[in-house]
């Protein structure tokens, strides 16, 4: 069973940076995909970032140039690197991992991941 834990999250303000880490545990094999959602009060969730073993990583559209994503293979461990943050940032921020074999890149929905954290907050003041 994959455990994912999330730390990093927390205040900052408006322009800041913030980085989030997850570290997967029960990962036995490559290949897997990590990656980050977030829920917006009063939004849904919605996809941030993801990277696939030994590819290139897949960001949001709204979100690139400012984030980025990161994987230590040989850690499991993802991070998530957030610079010039607005208050719209402002969210729940999880971590999903996906071990199965049913594709060969990171998904970008909610369905493609069967392992959720349970969420760090992000809080970001003007």
């Amino acid at each position: 069973q994959v455990q994912l834990v999330e730390s990093g999250g927390g205040s900052v303000q408006a322009g800041g940076s913030m980085t989030l880490s997850c570290v997967a545990s029960g990962i036995t094999s490559s290949p897997y995909s990590m990656g980050w959602f977030r829920q917006i009060p009063g939004k849904g969730r919605e996809h941030v970032a993801c990277i696939y073993t030994g590819l290139s990583p897949l960001i949001a559209d709204s979100l690139k140039g400012r984030f980025t994503i990161s994987l230590d293979d040989a850690k499991s461990t993802a991070s998530l690197q957030m610079d010039s943050l607005t208050p719209e940032d402002t969210a729940m921020y999880y971590c999903v991992a996906d071990t199965s074999d049913t594709r060969t890149w990171c998904g970008w929905r909610e369905r493609d991941y069967q392992y959720w954290g349970q969420g760090t907050q992000v809080a970001v003041s003007s």
